[in-house]
């Protein structure tokens, strides 16, 4: 439906609403006049003190003596006595034609309010069933799945970066789409569906826009939440419409996004026992893989919970082909910034490998997103191109929150957190394996007072018990650093997130990864707070009391064997703590080259572009990595989670 004709029914009811309200009114104006009854009116009349009536019809308005107005209604079919019995009196008569309505006006005024009423439902249910884009108001059973033709598939694999294996494994579905007697001839059929599996962000839906983009072929596009609604059966007629569309656009792409809406295993008890679903779920069953074959359509669907999928689903002639869509590298990071920095003019000092380094853990959206923050901030500083120290300035926003330049800190306040984040750097730099320390602020930012940020050389993938316990003395080494220049009665709550991080590692030494000598390799307990549909929902122990009681020495062995190590290298080091503390409240932020001569117990060189700096942030020209200690009000930071939990370093 046109907006026009939309625009059409929209005042043709306003119109009848308003006639209906007019007629009520003249109707209530017309009860003003006073009513008397007939035989009253005939009295009046032979008394001679009526001067003058109006007929209407059965109506009659009668003019008196005293200048008042009455009215009543003459019961006899025959107004021949009447009118006789008035010119004998005198009375002067006027008459008029009486009023009648037609009877298509009755009708609307009197159904106006159950048409006003239909209106409404109909216009919520269309809004309820998405069916606002022009489709009859019943017409719930339609697919809404939007098509892009061969000339409207603008992607190739060009613009999809960082997941080399993953475009290896569809490649071939571009071949099969292109020149499908290649394989047929051999005997071979292609994959009746791909289902891509990763994180969010990392490019799955791009990765099929690309698809189609090569094969030139339709691209069907729909999200799992589009098929379920409030009505059975509906879901389940519009997969049958959605495939009927693709059969006629054969060979062609249906790329459905976030299947896990749609496809969670059935029979569970909780969130999958919804009748609708389930019959959405078997009708797509029969389509993909039924009675009716459905030749040369390539269903693709996105998910990033595959554990929750019905199996029927993922059995061979179903998607028995799962790419896994996985966070980037560091070189697929590079590849990914070099794609998203072809739409912003960049500065010739700008190193993609260097940032790529510094963003472990980001996705694909991630960077795109840190590649626009730079632009922005090279916008407000009214620069021609985009520069390193704006993508500094951007990954330090996205990673560790803005700078709150606003708040006001204490002088006694800004030296404990400067002694907090020299103990984190100092105990970083001087435990075996750890990333190597490259900034270190006391500049609020986003929830945390002070950070201390480290520079991965490389992409980790595991971790040995040595560098585990290294990243456990450093969550310790802030706390500790308070305790030996304040004293114990000075300790603060700053370090509560570092406490908790550092008992969630040593409980996994302990409990997941084996590396307890005294329990050895054995797994201990279940992962706390993850619901399994299908499932109980209970946790169950699978393991003795003596046994807990044994897990929770160790882990108390292991936090207190690291928190003695790092105390031992402060009190062997105090004199470059104090350097560092000095520097940073003297500089608010120190980089490796300060870092470097405060190790060396020279008096640190002043950072570059100090004076120039806005306190201190958002300087240095590599990458790094953020911890999160919060502040006692803001627990819980999100950092960007490894094998073993988030980074280290903030107060």
């Amino acid at each position: 439906m046109s907006d026009m004709a939309k625009n059409l029914i929209l005042w043709v009811i306003i119109a009848v609403v308003l006639m209906s309200v007019f007629s009520n009114f003249q109707e209530q104006s017309a009860d003003v006049t006073e009513k008397v009854p007939y035989s009253e009116f005939l009295n009046e009349v032979e008394r001679g003190n009526i001067r003058e009536v109006l007929i209407r019809g059965e109506e009659i308005t009668i003019q008196h003596a005293d200048g008042n107005e009455y009215r009543t209604f003459n019961p006899e079919v025959d107004n021949r006595a009447l009118i006789g019995e008035l010119l004998e009196h005198g009375v002067t008569i006027d008459a008029e034609q009486a009023e009648s309505d037609s009877m298509l006006m009755q009708i609307l005024i009197s159904w106006t309010p159950f048409l006003l009423l239909i209106a409404v439902w109909i216009y919520f249910m269309r809004q309820m069933q998405g069916g606002g884009g022009g489709r009859g108001a019943m017409s719930f059973g339609k697919s809404k799945a939007k098509m892009m033709t061969e000339e409207q598939s603008k992607h190739s694999f060009s613009d999809v970066a960082g997941c080399d294996e993953a475009k290896e494994d569809v490649k071939e579905l571009v071949d099969f789409l292109r020149d499908p007697s290649k394989f047929q001839k051999l005997g071979g059929t292609i994959p009746r569906g791909v289902l891509m599996v990763g994180p969010p962000g990392t490019g799955k839906t791009l990765l099929a826009k690309a698809i189609a983009g090569e094969a030139r072929v339709p691209f069907f596009s729909i999200s799992g939440s589009d098929f379920v609604e409030m009505f059975v059966g509906v879901g389940a007629s519009r997969v049958r419409d959605m495939f009927q569309q693709a059969k006629k656009q054969a060979p062609c792409i249906i790329f459905i996004d976030e299947l896990d809406a749609v496809g969670r295993q059935r029979g569970a008890g909780l969130g999958g026992g919804h009748d609708e679903r389930e019959q959405t779920l078997n009708q797509m069953l029969v389509e993909m893989d039924g009675f009716e074959g459905s030749e040369g359509i390539i269903v693709i669907a996105a998910t990033n919970r595959p554990d929750v999928l019905d199996p029927a689903l993922l059995r061979p002639g179903r998607f028995d082909r799962q790419v896994v869509v996985p966070l980037p590298d560091v070189r697929g990071r590079e590849q990914i910034l070099n794609v998203h920095m072809r739409k912003v003019p960049t500065a010739d000092d700008v190193r993609p490998e260097i940032i790529a380094r510094g963003t472990p853990g980001f996705s694909g959206a991630d960077l795109q997103n840190l590649v626009n923050e730079a632009a922005l901030f090279a916008a407000r500083a009214n620069k021609e191109a985009v520069d390193q120290t704006d993508f500094e300035q951007a990954k330090d926003k996205i990673m560790m929150g803005s700078e709150r330049k606003s708040m006001v800190m204490k002088e006694d306040e800004k030296k404990l957190t400067a002694y907090h984040e020299a103990g984190h750097a100092i105990v970083g730099l001087l435990t075996p394996e750890h990333d190597p320390v490259h900034k270190v602020t006391i500049i609020p930012r986003g929830r945390a007072l002070g950070v201390t940020m480290f520079l991965p050389e490389e992409d980790r993938y595991s971790y040995t018990k040595q560098r585990l316990d290294s990243m456990i003395a450093s969550l310790f080494g802030g706390r500790i650093a308070e305790e030996l220049i304040f004293g114990n009665d000075r300790v603060t709550t700053g370090a509560q997130n570092d406490i908790q991080r550092a008992t969630e590692i040593a409980r996994n030494m302990v409990t997941k990864w084996g590396l307890s000598a005294r329990l050895g390799p054995l797994a201990y307990g279940e992962e706390e707070g993850e619901v399994f549909l299908g499932r109980s929902m209970a946790q169950q122990k699978d393991v003795s009391d003596e046994t807990q009681h044994a897990i929770d020495e160790e882990v108390r062995a292991v936090i207190d064997n690291n928190y003695t190590a790092a105390e031992k290298i402060l009190q062997e080091n105090l004199e470059k703590l104090h350097l560092m503390a000095d520097a940073l409240m003297k500089y608010e932020t120190i980089d490796r080259d300060q870092i470097d001569d405060i190790m060396r117990g020279d008096e640190p060189r002043p950072p570059k572009g100090w004076q120039d700096r806005d306190h201190g942030g958002g300087s240095g020209d590599e990458g790094e990595t953020a911890g999160a200690d919060d502040q006692p009000e803001a627990e819980g930071k999100d950092g960007r989670e490894g094998p073993i939990g988030g980074p280290v370093g903030e107060h």
